[in-house]
């Protein structure tokens, strides 16, 4: 069995464009499927993949260690960059899909059967609707509080908000006490059997990041994400020591020695590894048995498309420290259309049995697909109060 193409699919997302491989094999009606979304950079990563294509051409798919290797080695620059990190990614899923179809097993098998019996999903306030998350104010809280009912209302007992506005590298109390408002009313809004998540996406200095996660402390949060760089490996470090809450990061980071030298600072609790960035499954599966040796849990990174959520999932059932699964859906309405997935939702409690499918388990409706052609992502632009540029 040989490669015979690599095919990009681009379909409009809004805040993203997502971005489907198509690896296709000699082998009549056998092709896997994986995902390279990276927003902001669709036509960055369509050419790194069409870079790469002329590795993979005329080799045989099931050799996936060693076709990541040439990826990540070959032509000088190793793959570490996040758009090369993220074609590798793409082309990866795709080959494990292939070899899953070719066993006739979803790709958890392939990995040793299931760990656990579901998976629970958590969502983002407004389901992933883009001005929901990332556009309400945290000087209303209410809205929160609203938000986090519904999302109660719709079955999950998980969920991710925004609460953390953007602030300059030292501001006075008012962003933390707003925080802090927000917070309190999603807590008094769903009790404290519901799993409430902060983002700070990375926004604060380290000192600001300190003060929001020393602030949130009491409200018992499930995780608090990316208090500050991920650069700052000794302050997520300092943050992680200094407070009980559970300190989440990863999705930045895009291959395993990144993620060594975080968790040997004791960076986090929770590693966010993104499979759609730090090489697929090949380096996830090594990024996730470091995390064990530290005893630290996975929660992916998925705000992507539909094939990341099925890699996530099979990625989850093969995971023994995998915890929750990041969910998205009511981004477009648009979604369901351009797929077929393998497993089913239990809309009551928002959990997901395995996949009984080969491979990832996914069918994508091309046709779909090309109705939502490729345009610009709608920006997304963070200034402070005196003009100078902050982190969206």
């Amino acid at each position: 069995m040989k490669i015979t193409a690599v095919e990009t699919y681009v379909c409009h997302a809004r805040m993203r464009n997502w971005i489907f491989v198509k690896v296709l094999t000699d082998q009549p009606g056998l092709f896997g499927w994986g995902e390279a979304t990276l927003e902001w950079h669709t036509r960055g990563v369509v050419g790194a993949v069409e870079d790469l294509a002329p590795l993979l051409i005329g080799e045989d798919p099931t050799r996936v260690e060693h076709l990541w290797q040439m990826m990540w080695r070959q032509h000088f620059w190793h793959g570490s960059g996040v758009t090369r990190s993220t074609a590798i990614a793409g082309i990866d899923l795709a080959l494990w899909d292939i070899i899953g179809k070719t066993h006739g097993v979803p790709c958890h098998k392939l990995w040793g059967g299931p760990v656990r019996d579901s998976i629970r999903l958590y969502c983002h306030l407004g389901g992933g609707n883009l001005e929901s998350f990332y556009e309400t104010p945290v000087d209303n809280a209410n809205q929160f509080a609203d938000l986090a009912r519904q999302a109660v209302a719709e079955g999950f007992t998980a969920f991710k908000s925004m609460a953390v506005p953007p602030t300059m590298p030292i501001e006075g109390l008012k962003p933390i006490k707003a925080a802090e408002a927000c917070v309190a009313a999603m807590r008094d809004a769903v009790g404290d059997d519901i799993d409430i998540m902060v983002d700070c996406h990375a926004r604060p200095s380290p000192a600001m990041g300190m003060q929001f996660a020393k602030a949130l402390d009491p409200y018992g949060l499930y995780f608090l994400e990316e208090p500050c760089w991920p650069e700052s490996v000794e302050s997520l470090a300092a943050i992680n020591a200094a407070v009980t809450t559970p300190i989440a990061t990863g999705e930045r980071l895009t291959h395993l020695a990144a993620f060594r030298d975080m968790f040997a600072a004791r960076g986090c609790e929770i590693s966010q590894l993104d499979l759609t960035h730090c090489g697929g499954f090949t380096e996830a599966r090594r990024i996730a048995a470091l995390a064990d040796a530290y005893r630290i849990a996975l929660a992916p990174h998925n705000p992507q498309g539909p094939v990341s959520t099925a890699a996530s999932l099979e990625f989850g059932f093969s995971q023994p420290s995998y915890i929750i699964c990041e969910s998205v859906h009511n981004d477009v309405p648009w979604r369901e259309d351009v797929v077929e997935e393998g497993f089913t939702i239990d809309l009551q409690t928002r959990t997901v049995g395995p996949n009984a499918k080969p491979g990832l388990g996914i069918t994508i409706n091309e046709e779909e697909v090309k109705k939502h052609p490729f345009e610009q992502e709608v920006p997304q632009r963070v200034f402070y109060q005196d003009g100078a540029a902050g982190d969206w």
